[in-house]
C-alpha cells in the first residue's frame, strides 16, 4: 500500500482539500447550535479560505510547472530576466491564494489595495488555468491525430513552449479587459413585465432591481453611492435587494452602508437575503442597520404595495430567506415560501423576491399563480470561463424568462461583482423593471 508520504503533492493536496471539505460538513452538522455566531462565522471562513487553497494548490503547481519549470532547460533558465519572471509567478500565486484571506483580515469602508490586487491575480489564475488546460488538450489531441505522441523532437519542445507563452498572453489581454469593464459604472437595463392581475391604477409602476453588490474586499462606498446616486436619477416607485449586499459583518462595514439611507422610493425598499448574508453568520445587524436607513427585510413575508391613486387596488410583495441557511442550518432562518405568502391570494398579483434562480423554481413548482420572481444570484457568470458553470448550474441564468402563461422570472446579473474586479462576458446592470397592466 502506497503511504502518504509516497503520494506526489498533488494528490496530497486533494486529500487536504477532502480533510477540510470533512471537516467543514462535520462542524456545520453538529457544531453549529454549540458554538456563539463569532466563533461558527470564523471558523466556517477559515475552513472555506482553506479549502479553496488547498483545491488551488492542485493548479498552482501546474501552472508554475508550466511557466518556469518548463524553461528551466533553456539557455535563458540562468538569466537575470528569468529570475524576476520566476519571481512575478511565485508573487502572482501567492497573491491569488491569499485572496481568500482577505475577508478575515481586510475589510474597510473602502477597499484596501492589497485585496484589489489579490483577487486581480484570482481572476487571473482562473483564466490563466483555463488556457493552459485548453490549450495543453489541443496539443494532446493533435499528437495523437498525428501520430506522434511517443516521439520528442525539436518541433514538439517548441510547442511546448509555446503553449504557456500563448497562455499567458492570452490571461493577461482578458484580465486587462475584465478590470475596465468592471470599472464601468453599471448599465441600466430598462424591462416591460406584463403582470397577470396587476390593477390599471398600477401600470407603469417602476420597479429598480438591484442585486449582488457584495461590499466587502473590494466594493466599499464610493462604489455604493454611485449605485445610490444612479437608482435615485431612475426616480423608481419601488427598490428592491434581492441579496448578497455585503460579506462581510454589519459592525465592520457600517460606514460603507450609509449611502442606502438615501434611497427614497415613495412606495418602499425592501431587502432579502442572500447566501452571502449567512456566511456573515450576522444576518440579525444587518436587518437592524437596513431598518434603520428605512429599508424593509422581508423575511419570510409579504407586505402590500397600495396604489397610489386608489387605496382598494394593491398587490402582494413578498421576500423569501436564501436557501443557503437550510444548509447552514441558520437558526430562525431558511426559505418558508407558505410563510412568506401567507394572505397572499391568487386574486392579486404576486411578486417574490428570491435570491437564487433555483429557489424561483422550487418556488413555482409550490405557487404556479406567483406573477413575477426577481432573483440575482448568478451574476451572469461575472467573467469567462465562469459563464458556462453558472448557466449549467442555475434553471434560470440572466436576464427575463416565460413560464407558462402568466408568471415571469428576471434574474439579474448582478450590480457589482464579487471579489475579482472583473466583468468577462457580463455586465454589471442596475435593472428599471416597467410593471404592465394586462
Amino acid at each position: 500500500m502506497i503511504s502518504f508520504k509516497q503520494l506526489p503533492i498533488e494528490a496530497k493536496a486533494a486529500v487536504a482539500a477532502g480533510v477540510v471539505f470533512f471537516s467543514m460538513m462535520l462542524s456545520r452538522s453538529y457544531l453549529a447550535e454549540k458554538l456563539d455566531f463569532r466563533t461558527r462565522r470564523w471558523l466556517l471562513r477559515l475552513q472555506m479560505a482553506l479549502f479553496a487553497n488547498t483545491l488551488m494548490l492542485m493548479g498552482s503547481l501546474h501552472v508554475w510547472r508550466s511557466t518556469v519549470t518548463t524553461f528551466t532547460r533553456s539557455s535563458a533558465a540562468s538569466s537575470f530576466c528569468f529570475m524576476l519572471w520566476k519571481i512575478a509567478v511565485f508573487m502572482f500565486l501567492a497573491l491569488a491564494h491569499s485572496s481568500f484571506f482577505t475577508l478575515l483580515f481586510l475589510v474597510a469602508e473602502e477597499p484596501y489595495f492589497f485585496s484589489l490586487a489579490a483577487y486581480t491575480c484570482l481572476g487571473a489564475y482562473i483564466i490563466l488555468i483555463f488556457f493552459l488546460f485548453t490549450l495543453g488538450s489541443v496539443e494532446q489531441a493533435y499528437k495523437f491525430l498525428a501520430g506522434r505522441g511517443a516521439k520528442a523532437g525539436t518541433g514538439n519542445k517548441s510547442r511546448t513552449a509555446l503553449k504557456p507563452v500563448l497562455a499567458v498572453l492570452l490571461t493577461v489581454v482578458l484580465t486587462v479587459v475584465g478590470l475596465l469593464n468592471a470599472s464601468q459604472p453599471p448599465s441600466v437595463n430598462s424591462v416591460e413585465i406584463p403582470v397577470h392581475k396587476l390593477p390599471s391604477t398600477m401600470n407603469n409602476l417602476k420597479v429598480v432591481l438591484l442585486s449582488d453588490i457584495h461590499l466587502g474586499p473590494t466594493v466599499g462606498k464610493t462604489k455604493l453611492a454611485m449605485i445610490v446616486r444612479m437608482v435615485k436619477a431612475l426616480k423608481p416607485d419601488i427598490t428592491v435587494i434581492v441579496g448578497d449586499l455585503s460579506d462581510a459583518e454589519a459592525k465592520i462595514i457600517r460606514p460603507a452602508v450609509e449611502p442606502l439611507g438615501e434611497l427614497d422610493s415613495p412606495l418602499g425598499t425592501y431587502f432579502v437575503t442572500g447566501n452571502h448574508e449567512y456566511y456573515t453568520s450576522d444576518v440579525s445587524n444587518w436587518f437592524e442597520l437596513l431598518k434603520s436607513f428605512n429599508i424593509q427585510p422581508l423575511h419570510n413575508e409579504n407586505v402590500k404595495i397600495v396604489s397610489p391613486k386608489s387605496a382598494s387596488d394593491w398587490f402582494c410583495l413578498a421576500g423569501v430567506d436564501d436557501i443557503e441557511a437550510d444548509v447552514l442550518r441558520y437558526s430562525g432562518h431558511g426559505m418558508d415560501l407558505k410563510k412568506a405568502l401567507r394572505g397572499c391570494s391568487s386574486e392579486h398579483a404576486i411578486v417574490l423576491l428570491a435570491h437564487q434562480p433555483i429557489a424561483a423554481k422550487w418556488a413555482l413548482q409550490e405557487r404556479p399563480d406567483i406573477n413575477l420572481i426577481l432573483s440575482g444570484h448568478t451574476h451572469g457568470g461575472q467573467i469567462f470561463p465562469l459563464n458556462a458553470g453558472a448557466y449549467l448550474l442555475n434553471p434560470f441564468f440572466v436576464g427575463l424568462y416565460q413560464v407558462g402563461q402568466n408568471t415571469f422570472v428576471y434574474v439579474s446579473p448582478g450590480t457589482m461583482y464579487y471579489g475579482i474586479p472583473m466583468r468577462l462576458g457580463s455586465r454589471a446592470e442596475i435593472t428599471e423593471i416597467i410593471l404592465r397592466s394586462p
